[in-house]
């Protein structure tokens, strides 16, 4: 097997970094043809202590420093570090299934791919009906959009991104590295220049890994408020809506649909219908879903809430988004 080099950027993950590592450990990887590089942004708990205990033991497992913590930063570090042929972008928030890189390895070797990425099975830490409600809607098309490294595959399929991706190193030679404006997306913005240039993306559907989810709704909003921030200034950075899917804007299209018409409603009372039809609809449609994913009556209203978290603060992210673009661009002029 070709070397691999492994880069994860981490910051505070305490709760995720042994179970990932022992994940990496019990792989089944050549760990003659491997290097594990941990950038770590500054972490204020003992996620760099558990590291350094690990390093004692198995010499192919480094750290290094990231002050200036953003996670696009991490990444590039790491890549600049790497000497394998093969590098991969993963998370300290997950686990690795058994034989995880040598398949993927296999995959983008077979299908001569730029990258190849895993399913991503969610999951939580902690079980009970909301946590529940918030994996099961992370993983439903309503909920993510068509999105099929989170939704599913039944068949190597190609992709305009992945979650923890396998690149040839060539890939970055060609392409350029991870955008360190960007706080959030850089991975999908690099997908998808990759997907623009002409390049190949594939998700290999026998091979996963599992994602922890934030397991309460306000954790739960914040993530979603700052995922839907950064599609608006991922635009407004790149200068290409290209960047990003048509999925990533949905949650603001339907926001502007609930909040334009209840606006200009102060102009022409009629136009609230408009509003009340768009929420009603929306609403109506999140039931009739969470009805039929239910796995019993008290996790209904769970899984309309998750829905309602996810969307409005997603979408509401994305609008204040247009508003940070905007002061953005004008104090540029100034």
């Amino acid at each position: 097997m070709s070397k691999i080099s492994i880069v994860i950027p981490c910051l505070n993950e305490e709760k995720y970094i042994k179970s990932c590592i022992e994940s990496i450990l019990i792989s089944g990887m050549d760990q003659g043809q491997a290097e594990v590089i941990f950038v770590d942004g500054g972490s204020s708990d003992s996620t760099e202590n558990i590291i350094r205990e690990n390093m004692e033991q198995y010499p192919f497992i480094r750290l290094l420093k990231n002050p200036e913590k953003y996670t696009p930063i991490s990444m590039n570090l790491g890549i600049k570090a790497s000497d394998g042929e093969y590098i991969f972008i993963l998370s300290a928030h997950a686990k690795y299934e058994d034989q995880f890189f040598t398949k993927l390895v296999e995959a983008i070797e077979i299908l001569d791919a730029d990258c190849v990425g895993p399913l991503l099975v969610t999951d939580v830490k902690n079980k009970n009906n909301k946590s529940d409600a918030i994996k099961d809607v992370l993983t439903h098309k309503f909920g993510v959009g068509d999105a099929y490294f989170r939704t599913g595959s039944k068949e190597i399929k190609e992709v305009d991104t992945v979650a923890f991706g396998c690149y040839k190193k060539s890939t970055f030679e060609t392409y350029g590295l991870f955008d360190e404006r960007l706080i959030r997306n850089q991975d999908i913005e690099f997908n998808k220049r990759i997907v623009n240039g002409g390049g190949k993306i594939y998700v290999i559907p026998d091979v996963s890994a599992t994602y922890y989810a934030r397991e309460n709704f306000l954790d739960l909003a914040k993530n979603s408020y700052a995922n839907g921030f950064w599609n608006i200034l991922t635009a407004y950075y790149t200068k290409r809506v290209r960047s990003l899917s048509l999925r990533h804007f949905i949650p603001l299209l339907f926001l502007l649909s609930w909040l334009l018409p209840l606006l200009f409603s102060l102009c022409c009372s009629k136009l609230l219908w408009i509003s009340i039809f768009s929420l009603v609809s929306y609403l109506s449609f999140v039931i009739i879903i969470s009805i039929k994913m239910k796995n019993g009556t008290n996790t209904i209203p769970y899984l309309v809430m998750s829905f309602l978290t996810l969307h409005v603060s997603y979408g509401w992210g994305s609008l204040m988004g247009i508003f940070s673009s905007i002061m953005t661009y004008i104090k540029g002029k100034k």
